[in-house]
């Protein structure tokens, strides 16, 4: 059970590590403290000394009365995320020793001959490091960092258990641990930091020290280190970082720059509204203001055009009134008797040239204007007849044209079989839909 629980505390923790990572790489997280301007990632070496006490051992201290200090030494990996919070990976290697087991009778000679020492082949652990944030408002970088640590490892431990004079190697065990620390960091620069910090492992054993107490076992880490910060060469490192500092700073300059952008603003509105003044004014009073004026000082109550020069009357058009006769409109009505095309096509049978050429001469004489309208029966699909029945009044516009009639004064449209003015159902009804009207105008 107890292996379960701490598996499942391991995967938490390397759960919420992600998590983190995902967050700060989000695209709504913002750009002016990116994480990519730091140094977030270190490494440390320590030492220092290994003891069983710890404060949270009883009276009697553990299963043995008197701790002795042994050399510890370790190092660790570090994933800064926040100015307060990093993922580090720990190791540790050492000894741990202790005298006058508390199995025998206190003052015994048993009790004065007894002792462990536990060798600490490797431990491993991943932990959560939460600093004190550094909140100054005057200062980006924080010279001394207090944190603390908690997490879960594993190790492996071989126990030596002395007693009455006769030494019992208990053999190597592997079990989880439970590191929970604390200490302070001084900055010396952005690249190097002192680590000092204190230790407690809660062993998930009772056999740590070789003997089979009724609790299980802890030990302790004093130590002193040196703490590497990787990153650019000119870059903070994130867990001394001041983000307020920063953003008054930021903020400081943001604010100047919006004071010169208003100061400029202001400057351009009022030369933008003298110059509107002087261009909306209307100096020779013709009612066109100065911008759009092309001729200034037209005298007074002088008439202008939309550019303020004077206007010129145009003298009026004199047209003479068109007259058609009966004689033109049978000119016109022979025309259309006469009109045929070859069949399916745009193409103006010979015989029909004489009196289109007629109509020809009366449109040049007179000067009339010719309203052209070709039409089709019902055979075949629609978008055909309208074409074929627009070709056809085309056709007949380019033959009078080709003959000196105004090509702007004719006028050439096509209906298809919308307009018929017989039965489709008739060939006689059919041959009369197919036609080309004449209008003059």
């Amino acid at each position: 059970m107890k292996l379960l629980f701490t598996k499942a505390l391991v995967l938490a923790l390397l759960g919420s590590t992600t998590a983190l990572f995902a967050q700060s790489d989000g695209s709504d997280t913002t750009k002016r403290f990116d994480k990519k301007s730091f140094r977030t990632f270190s490494v440390g070496l320590n030492a220092g000394m290994l003891t069983h006490y710890t404060p949270f051992n009883g009276s009697d201290n553990g299963d043995f009365r008197t701790p002795q200090e042994k050399l510890g030494y370790g190092g660790y990996i570090k994933q800064q995320i926040l100015p307060g919070f990093g993922i580090q990976a720990d190791f540790l290697a050492g000894r741990v020793n202790g005298f006058r087991s508390n199995a025998f009778p206190a003052g015994s000679a048993a009790q004065d001959n007894s002792s462990f020492e536990t060798r600490i082949e490797w431990s491993a652990a991943l932990s959560a490091n939460f600093t004190v944030a550094n909140l100054s408002l005057n200062h980006k970088q924080n010279v001394l960092s207090p944190y603390l640590t908690a997490g879960a490892g594993y190790m492996s431990s071989n126990a030596d258990v002395r007693t009455t004079g006769a030494n019992t190697a208990m053999g190597y065990n592997r079990n989880w641990f439970i590191p929970v620390g604390a200490g302070f960091k001084v900055g010396l620069s952005r690249v190097v930091n002192l680590d000092f910090g204190y230790r407690v492992a809660f062993m998930k054993t009772n056999k740590f020290d070789g003997v089979a107490g009724s609790v299980n076992d802890r030990f302790s880490y004093a130590h002193a280190g040196i703490e590497i910060a990787l990153g650019k060469k000119h870059a903070p490192q994130l867990q001394n970082y001041s983000p307020l500092a920063a953003l008054r700073e930021q903020t400081s300059a943001e604010s100047a720059e919006l004071r010169a952008v208003i100061t400029a603003n202001n400057q351009a509105r009022i030369a933008t509204e003298a110059q509107y003044a002087q261009d909306m004014a209307d100096d020779d009073m013709d009612g066109v203001a100065n911008k759009f004026d092309k001729c200034a000082a037209t005298p007074a109550n002088t008439v202008v055009d939309g550019a303020g020069c004077p206007l010129k009357v145009p003298a009026p058009i004199i047209r003479e009134k068109v007259i058609v006769t009966e004689a033109d409109r049978k000119v016109v009505g022979e025309a259309i008797k006469n009109l045929e095309f070859e069949v399916g096509k745009a193409t103006i049978k010979e015989r029909s040239y004489e009196t289109l050429d007629r109509v020809a001469a009366l449109l040049v004489d007179k000067d009339f204007s010719l309203k052209l309208a070709g039409h089709t029966d019902n055979t075949g699909s629609a978008d055909l007849n309208l074409r074929l029945s627009k070709e056809r009044a085309e056709a007949v516009k380019a033959y009078l044209v080709s003959h000196g009639a105004n090509a702007s004064r004719i006028e050439a449209t096509g209906y298809g079989k919308n307009q018929p003015i017989a039965s489709n159902k008739t060939a006689s009804g059919r041959q009369q839909n197919r036609r080309v009207e004449f209008s003059l105008l």
